[in-house]
């Protein structure tokens, strides 16, 4: 088993692994699994995203007019709502198509806006 190239290896753990869960009907588990993995995924991601907010973000944007903070946090929201469309529902079709432009437009705003305000201060 030395011999054996570093790939063939891997694949054949994971050829084994896939026909134990097949052999053992476990694929509800392993869908299950996966559900739980992406909505923690998400939920690490939100983590950091707050933590950069609080410790870098905040006291910048306290220093800002009250227009292009609400426009900013808007934006913000906006693109937390898409994103959680996303992970729950899993859009394909036009609808991705619609999730892409709605998060594009977020980012595009969120971003146009921070840099106005870096701009002017």
């Amino acid at each position: 088993m030395r011999n054996v190239n570093p790939f063939l290896r891997n694949l054949m753990i994971l050829a084994l692994i896939a026909l134990a869960i097949v052999v053992l009907n476990q694929e509800t588990a392993l869908a299950t699994a996966g559900t739980l993995v992406r909505f923690a995924f998400f939920i690490v991601l939100g983590v950091v995203a707050y933590s950069f907010w609080r410790d870098i973000a905040r006291h910048e944007i306290q220093t800002w007019q009250s227009r292009p903070t609400r426009v900013l946090y808007a934006a913000v929201g906006l693109l937390v709502l898409d994103i959680g469309w996303y992970a729950v529902v899993g859009v394909t079709g036009q609808d991705l198509f619609v999730f892409f432009v709605v998060a594009g437009i977020a980012v595009y705003v969120g971003a146009r806006t921070w840099l106005d305000q870096k701009r002017l201060y």
